[in-house]
């Protein structure tokens, strides 16, 4: 099916090469008239970068003025119309000591022509991208991306995978400053609702990538710059609606610049979604401020931004008997069966421009958050929570009854800080070689506990008395030089990293009584690399990284093999061939990630739906990918992504529990299965986007994206998977002026156009019984809506 279709696409594209075609070239220099390779030209919405002669080319069909508008790190950006009937045209950008947001993010991004894997996304793709849904949806179209919504329609509680790898492994930073959470070291958007509308542009490096902060990137990073500085005022009004009774509505100020030194910001967001499954609702609120003193050698900067949400919790997932007869089942029904947290940011910037050649960036943060799911505990036990049995006695004080079981509600809280600072020096040394020195050091604290609220027989619990209670102290340190040299047609990168890690807990967990660890750790982060140009369109680049990552709380906490984790370690190797002209703009690479000890799903989950794990020995993902796009006329553009790949365990050993009739453990029966498939890791990932430009102001897209058969567990079982299944969106773009409003946006998108059902994540164990041989298994999945819609009105001022 997927051949015809791609084959009947490619078929419609070759018919279109009819149509006559002239090509408008702009060539960038800075008032040195020395080209400027990397700058982005948008020519009436369509973005390219300069190659290395320092040209952008358009294809174009008739004679028309066009908005144009030329950007470039460090320099003012150009803003004007172009007539196209003029084959050639030169721009010069004055240089600009003010600084904009993007120098906080440099250090720790892969350069133009770097030898890394990475893809960047700008502020107008996110634009026509977000209604409502969390940010892992508007990053669909990454090569070798599965994302996921425990309440099916991506509002709430939602998953990424980059190569198979999921958030635990996906550094994320926010100007260079870590978002991932210290212990469990996901990322969880949810925390930080319509952050996109904040967001100036996003880099996604797969694989090790470049040195960054935070936690260990093992799968992919998410460099995430927040709005760059405007020189003049503007407001924005975005609002969207859809199915589910999902809102979107966000008010946007921007005072430009005042005095030409000072600038301030602010948004205000609110989304709601009922969700596709039984009472996965959502009610997601956030605001952002910042404000900042700009000069021709000093940035200032301060932001606060602020997540609140509230969501009914779908985590379990669907069984899979309940699966064909209801997909939205949810199987919670207590009416407060819900997760509440609220995480507050606080970072402040300063850059220091010394001169053309060195800048200093030195950036602290401070993160509070805190919250508590609350749940309904039927039948459960008083000595789960040190409470004593119940008795019922008569008038003389004899014994008649022993209650030993009560229903409850209970609350389980996590209340944490986070502060540190990052830093970077930027040292041009020359025009050949550029330098830059940076690190963090970073301090987490958090409190584990929980709380009985109600229960139907209060024993002697007290009010506000925490059944159990752990602290947790993470201190993170990392040192890194990165140097980037140019010689002719070769660039040289050099990447190096020390990290050190000390965690530690103690206390009560939920169910592991009188627990404590600490590990402490040291790793080397070597990585080097490099780029030959064949020529002004085209390059090849081959990369070799070593990374050591630290387990997650979890690891420690609920290792279902009682064993102490180890941290993982890994060796990527890339090798790439990159290739941009007016037509094409196509990457296309090689990877190989051979891990030592890495930490794998065994398929189950804890009670809050994450995935308890364990080290195996050996273990590897190899693959290739491909990521381009063709202007195959102006009005008709094709960009796709194909991601395929082997993601294997050696020798995989599978440990199933033995159990009594009163479900006490035994012990565990083993089964070597030999060399099998990584749970969760997809061989195959493919992505379209078919854009057709019906006018310069309206254009219709098809997205599609197929997912190969996901496995449950790591025993490559077909009857513990997800089917392989294939998508289809479509969105619809208008955009105008009018009223003297500089931009209004109207946008609708259809998802899952052909009502498909289909999963993209769940969770499988197996079990067995005292005296008996036979192995019992249990699936439950996450299903995603079927057909749907969000409808939006931006309207910038």
């Amino acid at each position: 099916m997927l051949k015809k279709f791609y084959a009947s696409w490619a078929f419609c594209f070759m018919a279109l090469l009819g149509f006559a075609q002239h090509d408008v070239s702009i060539r960038v220099v800075d008032n040195h008239h020395q080209v400027l390779v990397g700058a982005t030209v948008t020519l009436d919405r369509i973005s390219k970068q300069t190659d290395e002669r320092g040209i952008a080319s358009f294809a174009q069909t008739s004679d028309k003025t066009l908005p144009l508008q030329v950007t470039y790190l460090g320099y003012r950006p150009h803003n004007g119309r172009i007539s196209t009937n003029q084959a050639q045209h030169s721009i010069t950008l004055e240089a600009l000591h003010l600084q904009t947001g993007e120098v906080f993010v440099s250090a720790t991004r892969a350069g133009e022509n770097a030898a890394t894997t990475f893809k960047n996304i700008n502020k107008d793709e996110l634009r026509q991208n977000n209604l409502g849904q969390d940010i892992p949806y508007l990053l669909e179209q990454t090569p070798g991306m599965v994302i996921g919504s425990d309440a099916g329609a991506g509002i709430g509680y939602t998953s990424m995978r980059i190569r198979g790898s999921d958030n635990q492994r996906i550094n994320v930073t926010l100007n260079g400053i870590p978002l991932n959470d210290a212990e469990s070291m996901g990322s969880f958007f949810v925390n930080l609702p319509d952050f996109a509308s904040s967001v100036e542009s996003i880099q996604i490096q797969r694989g090790i990538g470049t040195s960054t902060n935070g936690a260990g990137a093992f799968g992919a990073s998410l460099n995430i710059q927040t709005d760059a500085l405007e020189e003049g005022p503007y407001a924005e009004l975005n609002n969207s609606f859809g199915s589910f009774n999902s809102w979107k509505n966000t008010v946007k100020v921007g005072s430009g610049l005042i005095q030409n030194k000072y600038a301030f910001n602010a948004r205000l967001s609110r989304i709601a979604s009922d969700g596709y499954v039984d009472r996965a609702t959502s009610d997601l609120k956030s605001f952002y401020v910042d404000g900042g003193i700009y000069t021709d050698k000093h940035i200032l900067k301060a932001t606060v931004f602020s997540g609140k949400e509230k969501t009914y919790q779908a985590w379990n997932g669907i069984s899979e008997d309940k699966l064909e007869s209801d997909r939205t089942y949810n199987g919670f029904t207590y009416d407060n069966q819900t997760d509440n947290y609220t995480q507050t940011h606080a970072h402040l910037h300063y850059t220091s421009y010394f001169n053309d050649k060195v800048n200093l960036n030195v950036a602290a943060h401070y993160t509070r958050g805190a919250g508590y799911y609350e749940e309904y505990r039927e039948n459960d036990k008083f000595s789960n929570y040190g409470l004593e049995n119940v008795f019922i006695r008569n008038e003389d004080g004899d014994v008649l009854s022993e209650i030993k079981r009560s229903d409850m509600v209970r609350r389980r809280w996590l209340d944490n800080h986070f502060y540190g600072l990052t830093y970077s020096l930027n040292y041009k040394a020359s025009d050949q070689l550029n330098l830059t020195f940076g690190g963090a050091a970073n301090q987490y604290l958090g409190d584990h506990y929980g709380q009985v609220i109600w229960a139907q027989y209060a024993s002697n619990s007290t009010i506000d008395s925490k059944y159990y209670l752990n602290d947790a102290k993470k201190t993170d340190i990392n040192l890194y030089a990165k140097a980037d040299y140019r010689v002719n047609n070769w660039l040289f990168n050099l990447d190096l990293q020390g990290r050190h890690v000390n965690y530690k807990a103690s206390g009560d967990d939920n169910k592991i009584k009188n627990f404590s660890f600490e590990d402490d750790l040291s790793f080397f982060n070597p990585k080097i690399g490099t780029t030959y140009f064949i020529n002004g369109h085209s390059n090849i680049y081959v990369s070799y990284a070593y990374a050591g990552k630290e387990p997650v709380r979890k690891d420690y906490v609920e290792n279902p093999r009682n064993e102490f984790p180890k941290p993982e370690q890994m060796q990527d190797i890339e090798a790439g061939y990159r290739f941009r002209n007016e037509q094409f703009n196509v990457g296309t690479n090689l990877y190989a990630m051979l891990y030592k000890d890495q930490l794998v799903p065994t398929g189950t989950l804890n009670d809050t739906g994450g995935a308890l794990r364990f080290n195996i020995p050996d273990s590897y993902r190899i693959g290739i990918e491909l990521d381009g796009s063709w202007a195959i006329h102006p009005m008709f553009t094709w960009s796709a992504t194909a991601a395929l790949s082997q993601n294997k365990i050696k020798d995989f050993v599978e440990y199933i529990p033995v159990y009594n009739e009163d479900w006490e453990k035994l012990h565990e029966e083993t089964v070597e299965h030999g060399t099998t498939n990584i749970a969760m890791s997809p061989s195959t990932v493919l992505s379209n986007d078919f854009t057709f430009k019906a006018t310069n102001t309206l254009s219709f897209s098809l997205l599609t994206k197929y997912v190969s058969r996901l496995y449950l567990d790591n025993t490559s079982a077909t009857e513990r998977s997800i089917d392989p299944y294939f998508v289809n969106h479509i969105r619809a773009l208008y955009t105008f002026k009018a009223l003297g409003l500089e931009r209004v946006d109207l946008n609708l998108t259809v998802n899952n156009i052909f009502n498909s059902k289909y999963e993209t994540s769940g969770y499988t164990w197996r079990e067995m019984y005292q005296g008996s041989t036979d192995i019992a298994h249990y699936n439950y999945y996450y299903p995603q809506a079927g057909t749907n819609f969000m409808l939006g009105l931006n309207i910038r001022f």
